[in-house]
């Protein structure tokens, strides 16, 4: 497989053809993030990729979408915390200042980060943590994306 599905990642995900895919929800896909530096990272793609905008939805549909934000964030939690006993907290965010598709990311958050990064914005971390090979995911990572799987589907029983 090649690279081509992050070019389009949304019609990738609809298409099947998406690696990063965790599960399919309600109003989008649950995707672990490409990187990893906060293990666990991940990203709800809504599953319309003309949407730009959490209000282009209709009433019922963004309330799907923000009920799967709220399943994946409870996924992540409970995986991390499962896995790490550093586990903090989880993060949400709904931004699409990079990417114009509508998406939310899911970030947990831990003891060991660095103590001036642990209060603040991931955003805030340094570029190289963003694009360093030992950050992108991999077959390590196979066990909290496993583990967030597991727990998604835990969730919607």
């Amino acid at each position: 497989m090649t690279d081509d599905w992050q070019k389009d990642r949304i019609g990738s995900a609809l298409r099947g053809e998406n690696p990063t895919v965790l599960r399919r929800l309600e109003a989008g896909f649950a995707v672990v993030g490409d990187v990893q530096f906060l293990p666990g990272y991940s990203v709800l793609l809504a599953d319309d990729p003309a949407v730009q905008r959490l209000s282009e939805l209709s009433r019922s549909k963004r309330l799907a979408f923000l009920a799967d934000m709220d399943r994946l964030g409870e996924a992540v939690e409970r995986a991390c915390n499962r896995l790490d006993p550093a586990f903090r907290r989880v993060n949400l965010e709904i931004l699409g200042n990079t990417d114009s598709f509508l998406h939310a990311h899911v970030w947990p958050r831990f003891e060991w980060e660095p103590t001036e990064l642990v209060s603040k914005p991931v955003w805030l971390y340094p570029r190289e943590r963003w694009s360093d090979e030992r950050y992108a995911l991999g077959q390590q990572h196979d066990a909290v994306c496993k583990a967030i799987g597991e727990e998604l589907d835990q969730l919607a029983a």
